[in-house]
């Protein structure tokens, strides 16, 4: 089975248009195809993002995502060093998708991660990984 590390906007994005690339990953999560990646740092980022008023998620819907995610792979993930997103918030996103099997992160920002700092991990779009997961 295949187990990625998704990143925040990805998550957001695939909730609020089930229609594109986010939205089939997510659809793929919710059916027990996909595993995400997690430690307890993006599961608090997912929570405190999704609670956010301005993208008016339903809680029944966030709620049932939420325990959805307990079920996923938990890491343990230490800082590497040269390991960093140009946004420091987003190297949890790196650290995590470094401990991992699959090694790879799904985001919609990927000039946050600039090559030269990511090391072994695997950096892809949404479309990148939704046309990897259908083949």
């Amino acid at each position: 089975m295949v187990s990625w590390v998704i990143d925040t906007n990805v998550v957001i994005s695939g909730l609020l248009s089930p229609n594109g690339p986010p939205g089939r990953l997510i659809d793929a999560l919710l059916a027990q195809r996909l595993m995400v990646v997690v430690d307890d740092r993006i599961l608090h980022e997912y929570r405190e993002v999704l609670a956010r008023a301005k993208f008016r998620f339903d809680p029944d819907r966030v709620n049932t995502f939420l325990r959805i995610m307990a079920f996923q792979i938990p890491v343990s993930a230490f800082p590497v060093p040269g390991l960093k997103a140009s946004d420091p918030d987003n190297t949890i996103f790196l650290e995590v998708a470094a401990a991992s099997e699959g090694k790879t992160l799904v985001t919609g920002n990927t000039k946050h991660f600039p090559s030269v700092s990511r090391k072994t991990v695997r950096v892809v779009t949404p479309a990148e990984a939704w046309s990897e997961f259908a083949r």
